[in-house]
């Protein structure tokens, strides 16, 4: 059997920067344990594969597709990265005509469209509630040592934890800040929490506008140790930077080894716009 399969590293125009994802075009059924099998070999944090819903669908005229997400560990219920690296396959190399992309996933549907030289993903929007520091003590220790926490939410919807460090650091103590994602694992045994996002408010003002507020986000409870650059992680950190800053339309940057950009737009029906741009870097075919 051979499978297309591609490298896509989102949320950037430059190859070896950004989030990287592999994307498998399936034109038959797969076989269900092959899926985590592949997403093993790919050993990326996420593998996409985008599957036909029906017998006549093609890649390059149809407009709606199933879509599924592997890290090398398990199946996940949204990757936004994946998602941007899915779309760019069927836009730029499948040339697919339509000018709207569907994706069927386990976080409903999902569209993708071209705006100039961004994708434009639209996303759920996840609200974020107070979190007691007592019930996460030992997390947020193991993550941020001595630094000081200035908010702590968490979202049920999607397991995610954030952080947000003081206003007093600079871009720069986050980025240096040296974490250890896996003695996470023993800090959080309850199973509540599955994603840690760090977060930092950034310096939009002036003369020389930046990024509304950078981030970095861990996830080892699905064998992802620092992912680069997650745009499910954002559609939890734009709904709560949204409320702090009073903005529908920011910019974010994220603030891993590689590094990544995101343009987001909050919309009038609770869902959420995450833009950003694409590098192919890989294309050949899976044989086995």
């Amino acid at each position: 059997m051979q499978i297309p399969v591609f490298t896509v590293d989102a949320f950037t125009n430059r190859p070896f920067f950004g989030n990287p994802a592999a994307v498998c075009l399936l034109k038959n059924d797969l076989d269900e344990d092959l899926h985590q099998k592949i997403a093993m070999e790919m050993n990326l944090s996420e593998t996409a594969f985008i599957r036909k819903l029906y017998p006549g669908d093609d890649f390059t005229k149809s407009s709606c597709f199933g879509l599924r997400w592997f890290t090398p560990a398990n199946e996940v219920p949204l990757c936004g990265h994946a998602t941007l690296a899915a779309a760019a396959v069927l836009f730029y190399i499948q040339k697919d005509t339509n000018s709207v992309l569907k994706f069927v996933t386990l976080s409903g549907e999902l569209r993708a469209r071209q705006v100039e030289d961004l994708i434009v993903l639209d996303l759920p929007l996840y609200s974020t509630y107070p979190q007691v520091l007592q019930e996460v003590e030992e997390l947020i220790k193991a993550a941020v040592g001595d630094m000081i926490v200035q908010d702590l939410r968490y979202s049920p919807d999607t397991k995610k934890l954030l952080v947000r460090l003081s206003d007093a650091y600079e871009r720069s103590a986050l980025e240096e800040l040296q974490v250890s994602p896996q003695h996470f694992l023993s800090a959080e045994k309850t199973g509540k929490v599955k994603g840690l996002i760090l977060t930092l408010k950034g310096n939009s003002s002036g003369k020389c506008k930046g990024h509304d507020f950078y981030s970095r986000y861990f996830a080892p409870w699905y064998g992802v140790l620092e992912d680069p650059v997650t745009g499910s992680a954002h559609a939890v950190l734009s709904s709560y930077w949204s409320e702090q800053l009073g903005k529908k339309e920011m910019l974010a940057f994220q603030c891993s080894r590689r590094g990544g950009e995101l343009k987001i737009s909050l919309r009038n029906d609770g869902r959420v716009d995450i833009a950003g741009r694409v590098a192919i870097v890989l294309k050949g075919n899976l044989t086995f």
